[in-house]
């Protein structure tokens, strides 16, 4: 299975298309990948588990969230304001 993802990630270009997110307007899709993200690295940290996986998310969300979105998400995130359940 890990060798699935890393092929993947290896072949990344850009993020595909997602049947929830079916609209122009990106941007929820934007949010939940953000959020997978740190969810998947919580909970396989909690689990002592590489989180290896969780990189698609993160590819996923930089390729398709503004930069300025993303600076500020990771500032409320460190200020423990994030509106998230992560």
């Amino acid at each position: 299975m890990a060798e699935d993802i890393q092929d993947k990630l290896q072949k990344y270009r850009t993020a595909p298309f997602d049947a929830r997110f079916p609209n122009q307007n990106q941007t929820r899709n934007c949010w939940s990948n953000y959020v997978d993200y740190y969810r998947c690295q919580k909970a396989l940290d909690a689990k002592g588990i590489d989180t290896a996986p969780c990189e698609w998310y993160k590819r996923v969300y930089k390729s398709l969230c503004p930069m300025s979105w993303v600076q500020k998400w990771d500032d409320q995130r460190e200020e423990g304001t994030f509106p998230g359940k992560i």
